[in-house]
């Protein structure tokens, strides 16, 4: 079996489009109709409402006070177009952080979550995301577990997306479980 893989020389927001196209294409091959996207202030999301109009398009955005006290990120506008486009947005503790971020911040302890985002970056920023936004849709009960999607998300404060992948959903605590399928495209440098 092949399959082809688009690989960006740099990360970040100039990607974003050509990410888009690629999911889509690969959705269509597979016959996938679920798309989870990682979404900061909500312009993604509105752009992959559009690239994937007649699917079922979940949206998982920053938990609020992710860049600051009573913080949130996504506007209510962008809310509103990715709702009135079909969409659904997921706010809620990032798979990874949560309570434990308490105990980095408190006690400067490594915790769990660290170790395996900081593992999963060794593949880049964007596939760590993709493989965190799945056990969050998953937790929200936005997606099933056991449910082919494909996973968009992107690198550092940049914007946009410039990783996808199939990725075969489960719960948080069946992290281990998950089945990375196939990616879809990421770039070669992740540092943006």
């Amino acid at each position: 079996m092949e399959s082809r893989v688009t690989y960006f020389e740099k990360a970040g927001i100039q990607n974003t489009d050509s990410t888009l196209r690629a999911a889509r294409q690969k959705a269509e091959e597979l016959g996938i109709r679920t798309i989870v996207v990682a979404s900061s202030t909500g312009g993604t999301a509105v752009k992959a409402c559009e690239v994937f109009k007649g699917f079922k398009v979940v949206v998982i955005s920053h938990v609020t006070g992710f860049r600051g006290v009573n913080t949130q990120e996504f506007t209510d506008a962008n809310r509103k177009m990715v709702e009135s486009a079909g969409g659904t947005v997921v706010t809620m503790t990032h798979a990874f952080g949560g309570v434990s971020k308490a105990m980095k911040y408190k006690f400067d302890m490594i915790d769990i979550g660290d170790i395996i985002a900081n593992s999963l970056y060794i593949f880049g920023q964007g596939l760590k995301v993709c493989c965190e936004i799945v056990l969050m849709a998953a937790d929200a009960g936005a997606i099933k577990s056991g449910e082919d999607v494909i996973s968009i998300g992107g690198t550092g404060k940049s914007g946009g997306a410039d990783t996808a992948a199939v990725i075969t959903a489960v719960n948080s605590q069946f992290f281990f479980d998950m089945n990375f399928k196939e990616l879809i495209c990421k770039p070669l440098n992740y540092a943006v």
